[in-house]
């Protein structure tokens, strides 16, 4: 799995989890398909498998590629230490595109910061600051989520709208094109500034016994034009879309 596809699946995961983990066991073990479209220029749609394992503890979880510790856990307010691997990289020879495979590689990073939920009457607010701990970008992430939970019997629908602010640093190292690149690659040198990308949401479970769940979850990404103005990409949107079943025990 390849490039910024896998910093949305580490944040769809987390929240897949939080939708469809219902049953009484605070594990859960399944697999999904994942269908995403590529923002790179000289990369290929791809469809990949995907691993599923959760556990929803009173001060511990694990949502596939998202982990965390717990600091205030109530069923109005939830605040957590928290940490997700982000593989989003650039491997310059996997490119179809010349001028693409003169460029560096971009490398995969561990995410840590703070997440926080606040649910009302009205739906919940999800949000999560983060940033680089391996010194790749030094870059910082901030991810926020409006959502509302609907259930009816043994389905439920959990429509979302949120945006994602990027840091400087973050939008260089993975959009950025140096001066030395520029001259080996033809492309234009870009240097970005922080940006803002707006999102919808929607993740639907079906309750198929009490342990048994099929789901399925996407997400559309209206990128910055700090994002496509880069010449490393050839797309204005990004998104994701995965289907599952899980056990829980």
């Amino acid at each position: 799995m390849s490039k910024f596809k896998f910093l949305i699946l580490g944040a769809l995961i987390a929240s897949s989890f939080t939708a469809v983990h219902a049953a009484d066991g605070p594990w859960s073990l399944g697999a999904a398909a994942l269908v995403t479209p590529n923002m790179y220029k000289g990369d290929q749609d791809r469809v990949y498998p995907v691993p599923m394992v959760g556990y929803e503890g009173d001060s511990f979880y694990l949502r596939g590629l998202n982990a965390g510790y717990y600091l205030w856990n109530d069923k109005t307010d939830k605040l957590s230490v928290t940490a997700y691997y982000s593989p989003l990289f650039f491997r310059a020879k996997d490119s179809d595109s010349k001028s693409m495979r003169q460029l560096e590689n971009r490398k995969a990073t561990l995410m840590a910061g703070l997440s926080y939920v606040h649910y009302t009457d009205y739906g919940f607010l999800r949000t999560v600051l983060a940033g680089d701990t391996l010194d790749n970008s030094n870059g910082i992430t901030w991810d926020t989520a409006w959502l509302y939970r609907y259930s009816a019997d043994r389905l439920t629908l959990t429509p979302g709208i949120g945006i994602v602010w990027s840091s400087e640093n973050q939008n260089e190292y993975y959009y950025g094109i140096s001066k030395n690149e520029s001259q080996r690659s033809g492309l234009s040198s870009y240097n970005p500034d922080d940006s803002w990308s707006p999102y919808v949401e929607l993740s639907v479970n079906y309750k198929l016994t009490q342990s048994w769940n099929v789901f399925g979850m996407g997400r559309y990404i209206h990128l910055a034009d700090e994002v496509t103005n880069s010449p490393m990409i050839d797309k204005e949107w990004t998104g994701i879309l995965m289907t599952g079943v899980t056990y829980s025990f």
